[in-house]
């Protein structure tokens, strides 16, 4: 994939999500209100995204994939081991098994290629256009959100946004005028899921207000 400014703005929006997490995290000493299942769920889709990795040439994209898989397996360690006690699987209950069921379907139904990397990379793309819906559901569930966590889902959120432009910039400056359908079905399809989120975001955090769903 060729860098322009959006793809290289969405990459760094998609880092800056992790990093706030991570801070809201230590800063706090909890992982209250995130859900643990979303983030299981990404580390599932850089697992099987970055197969690669040991064939992958760019400096940049390995520095990114390096950074991506081991900043989730910390947060992921975070939340099961350091602060544990501050993590409520009460609240975080959606039934990630069908969002699974979802992204393998479409995977093995509509891969570029039957191969193993192909496969896994559509399964990938599918898995993360819904993988933030555990995290939107507890939102729904608790109705409010402390401001570090709504950062964190704008600025995730935002990531593929600019993937959009990116997608855009790419079909008119390539030659080949290649579309490509799953990564921008995909996408398109997760900054919907997005805009409630981004509504209340803009009309409240953005104001200075406390994230809180209408009731």
């Amino acid at each position: 994939m060729s860098l322009n400014i959006f793809r290289v703005l969405g990459d760094f929006s998609h880092l800056a999500s992790i990093f706030i997490l991570l801070h809201k995290i230590q800063q706090l000493k909890s992982c209250s209100g995130i859900s643990f299942k979303s983030q299981v769920l990404y580390m599932l889709v850089y697992i099987t995204r970055y197969l690669d990795l040991p064939w992958t040439s760019s400096p940049y994209n390995f520095i990114f994939k390096v950074l991506f898989i081991s900043s989730e397996l910390y947060i992921i360690y975070l939340m099961a081991r350091a602060y544990k006690p501050t993590n409520d699987p009460n609240l975080d209950t959606f039934h990630v098994e069908f969002l699974l069921g979802f992204a393998g379907l479409l995977a093995l139904l509509f891969p570029y290629k039957y191969t193993i990397l192909e496969v896994f990379w559509a399964f990938s793309i599918w898995l993360e256009s819904v993988a933030i819906l555990p995290q939107l559901f507890m939102l729904q569930r608790t109705g409010e959100a402390e401001a570090m966590t709504a950062h964190y889902i704008a600025a995730l959120g935002m990531y593929r946004a600019l993937y959009i432009p990116n997608w855009i910039y790419r079909y008119f400056s390539e030659p080949t005028h290649k579309v490509d359908t799953i990564a921008v079905t995909a996408g398109i399809l997760q900054t919907i899921l997005y805009s409630d989120f981004f509504w209340i975001y803009y009309t409240k955090v953005m104001r200075g207000e406390k994230f809180k769903l209408p009731v």
